[in-house]
């Protein structure tokens, strides 16, 4: 490849949206490659025509030896979720960006978008969307054939997200174009264009969920109410698992989803993961999430089952064991991430012992905290004090390779 290949951005309108400098350096061009519908603006082209589609590393391998003046087409800006971002790390290229749906999709709104929340789901799962967005005041979601505006709509009613009124930009800049505002539950019975963009709009309040959320909000199992990690303890527990934004969280007898819950708030662009043995546990899980606008993974097993569907995590919760400690210790200190951490809460001494016995055979450091808590409690005109079962709190992360004699390289 002896040149630069130019990387054009191109609107729906074809040609027309093109500058005068585009058209000509597509016409002097010798491969044009893009999607079939931008090639099909272009039905007089005499050089050759390469249809981009599927296999993206694939056509990126055969341009890397191309000598032909190339020029690829790509919607809109290449650099907002497009390809322009590949290409540019893979081969030489110079990239000429077109207005963004998003861009047009706002003019026609009349309204601003530097406070916009932006995300996609074309092209990728939807799941985790609902924490991600929760609260956020304009959302701009490009979509997709299988994430369309009517199943993005069922998704949020899913989490009770009623606040938010959609507006769906389709075709921009055709002739089929179309836009307006919907309710979700208009949106959810919609039929619409592939081609199209969501912006969520906040309209009413949206429910507030500080850290720490008080015991009674979550649904439990009933009479065997109880069956949750106390808010104190919880609290104590994700600040010794140290979340950020992006990480990976595995919760081990997630039970009513308190810990999973809380800890997918904080990790609002990485996963949550939760296995729970008890099918009733498990669907009190599934209500509480809805009402807390958390996706998470949970599924029915008893663990270590069903660990090797998650990826591996950044940290691990253990509320529940349900006596195979030792092996799923082994598992979590093995599948652990780099400066991961796994806090386990337990209510025995013989479980104490037992996890730090086992942490120490792993090569990991250990600290505990003993948790004993009481809660004021009103007694007639006075108020006394009742104590929650005292709880340790072992938290153990990976020794460093100088602390275990190694050296690094």
């Amino acid at each position: 490849m002896t040149q630069a290949m130019k990387v054009i951005g191109i609107g729906d309108d074809g040609q027309q949206s093109l500058l005068p400098l585009y058209r000509t350096w597509i016409e002097e061009s010798e491969l044009l490659v893009g999607g079939e519908r931008h090639l099909s603006f272009f039905p007089e082209y005499t050089g050759e025509k390469r249809v981009l589609k599927g296999g993206l590393t694939a056509m990126v391998e055969e341009l890397r030896t191309e000598t032909r003046k190339t020029v690829i087409l790509a919607s809109g800006d290449p650099l907002f979720y497009g390809i322009g971002s590949l290409l540019a790390k893979k081969l030489n290229v110079e990239i000429y960006p077109h207005l963004s749906s998003i861009q047009l999709a706002f003019a026609k709104m009349g309204e601003v978008w530097q406070d916009a929340t932006l995300a996609s789901v074309h092209g990728r799962s939807i799941k985790g969307l609902a924490q991600r967005i929760d609260g956020k005041e304009k959302v701009a979601l490009l979509t997709d054939r299988e994430n369309s505006p009517a199943a993005i709509a069922k998704y949020l009613l899913s989490f009770q997200m009623t606040e938010y009124d959609a507006f769906v930009a389709e075709n921009l800049g055709s002739a089929e174009e179309r836009t307006g505002w919907y309710s979700l539950e208009e949106m959810a019975d919609g039929v619409f264009s592939d081609l199209n963009v969501v912006i969520l709009k906040k309209r009413r309040p949206s429910p507030v969920w500080p850290f720490g959320i008080a015991d009674e909000e979550f649904s439990q199992r009933k009479p065997d109410k109880g069956l949750i990690t106390k808010k104190e303890v919880r609290i104590l527990s994700i600040a010794q698992l140290q979340l950020h934004a992006k990480s990976i969280v595995w919760d081990i007898g997630t039970c009513t989803g308190s810990v999973a819950i809380e800890a997918a708030r904080i990790a609002r662009e990485g996963e949550v993961y939760g296995v729970e043995k008890n099918a009733d546990d498990l669907e009190n899980c599934r209500q509480n999430m809805a009402k807390f606008r958390t996706d998470l993974t949970v599924i029915n097993a008893r663990a270590p089952h069903g660990l090797d569907q998650f990826p591996d995590p950044d940290a691990v919760f253990i509320g529940g064991s349900g006596g195979e400690l030792r092996e799923l210790l082994n598992i979590c200190c093995t599948r652990m991430r780099p400066n991961g951490r796994i806090v386990v809460n337990a209510a025995t001494i013989e479980t104490l012992y037992e996890a730090t016995q086992a942490f120490a055979q792993e090569g990991f450091e250990t600290s505990v905290t003993l948790a004993q808590l009481s809660r004021s409690k009103p007694i007639l005109s006075l108020t006394r004090f009742e104590a929650l079962n005292p709880i340790y709190i072992i938290t153990a992360w990976a020794k460093q390779a100088e602390e275990q004699g190694g050296d690094i390289k």
